[in-house]
């Protein structure tokens, strides 16, 4: 395979990104979900949603970013929200209205949603 430079480009931002938040540069990583399944689900209004929600807040210290498929098709659109020192929590079944929710509470308020989680740490279900 050859890789041409915008390959590069994004290979260096998903780097950035994933160690953005153990070096202590953001508060909170959203990842959203954006494999085929999710995308024909609707996670392109979720992830507009999280990036509206950061504007609004003013929440320069969360990043936002995107993966493929998490592999758990049946309960897209999906994201993960990790936040420093803590373990990722994959949300499931995602309405701009739980975005909103889990952004105030869980990546402003540090509390995770639990009755919106799907699974916690490793995917563990709980």
């Amino acid at each position: 395979m050859k890789l041409k430079p915008e390959d590069l480009d994004k290979i260096t931002e998903r780097m950035r990104s994933s160690t953005a938040l153990r070096e202590g540069a953001c508060r909170a990583k959203i990842t959203v979900h954006m494999g085929t399944c999710g995308i024909a689900t609707g996670a392109r209004g979720i992830l507009k949603a999280f990036l509206a929600k950061k504007e609004e807040n003013r929440a320069d210290d969360v990043l936002v970013t995107t993966s493929g498929c998490a592999g758990l098709c049946s309960h897209e659109p999906m994201a993960t929200i990790q936040l420093e020192g803590e373990p990722p929590v994959k949300y499931a079944e995602l309405t701009e209205e739980k975005v909103g929710r889990i952004f105030d509470e869980h990546v402003m308020g540090r509390k995770m949603v639990k009755e919106l989680a799907l699974a916690i740490g490793n995917e563990r279900i709980i």
